[in-house]
């Protein structure tokens, strides 16, 4: 029987609200887990999966480099943009309107116990979503996230970022899917430490803008597929 995950929609909201709201919940599920092992219970844990968008951000995991922001604190406010150094994985990268973020909040012991198999099934719920508009999503050696044409190094490019944290089996933090991003923002980062690699969005590969509301209901059933879910809506 198919997992229940509660799903939620937080529609635009400030990535440093997003991240509190994320940090709670996930704060929730560890003390939880925590406390079932300590005291012998099964307490069921909820598990919840966040869709949302962000006004113009940066924020930069645990492993990036500072450098990889290119901009002045000055220069930050004249395009609108804030940053955060924050605790997922990965180096930095740009949150925008137009873009899907996805926050899963998994107990994975409930799914699996494979971080890595974690990745590449979020990846494959893009990939499968990316083909339902003739687009050939694909992984890069190497690399975590979408890509398109990852087999030549000279047209590769980026469509859906990744970085996750996990605590006891727990994650946050998840993707960001480009969809109708403006993509100029990213010439203010090496986005994901990648100095040589372009990144693209699914407007500028189909040359239109694409319906947010029909594409994350796809996104949302493959994901659904996926990871075996039946998503219980607020």
């Amino acid at each position: 029987m198919p997992r229940q995950v509660l799903l939620e929609n937080w529609g635009l909201i400030d990535y440093k609200q997003a991240w509190d709201r994320q940090e709670q919940l996930f704060k929730a599920k560890t003390e939880l887990k925590l406390s079932n092992r300590m005291n012998e219970l099964q307490v069921p844990v909820q598990n919840h999966f966040i869709l949302c968008e962000h006004p113009h951000v940066y924020t930069l995991g645990k492993s990036g480099k500072p450098e990889h922001l290119l901009l002045s604190e000055a220069r930050l406010s004249e395009v609108g943009a804030t940053y955060y150094a924050i605790n997922r994985g990965g180096d930095i990268t740009y949150h925008g309107p137009g873009q899907v973020v996805g926050y899963p909040i998994f107990d994975l012991e409930q799914f699996f116990t494979d971080i890595h198999r974690y990745l590449r099934t979020l990846e494959e719920a893009i990939i499968l979503t990316l083909a339902e508009y003739n687009l050939k999503g694909e992984r890069y050696e190497g690399y975590t996230g979408v890509w398109l044409d990852a087999a030549d190094d000279s047209k590769a490019r980026k469509i859906c970022a990744m970085g996750v944290r996990c605590s006891r089996w727990v994650t946050m933090h998840g993707f960001a899917f480009n969809v109708n991003t403006d993509l100029n923002y990213f010439n203010h980062i090496v986005p994901c430490g990648i100095d040589d690699k372009q990144v693209t969005s699914m407007q500028k590969e189909l040359g239109y803008e694409v319906n947010m509301a029909e594409l994350q209901e796809r996104l949302l059933n493959n994901l659904a597929h996926q990871f075996d879910v039946q998503w219980l809506k607020q």
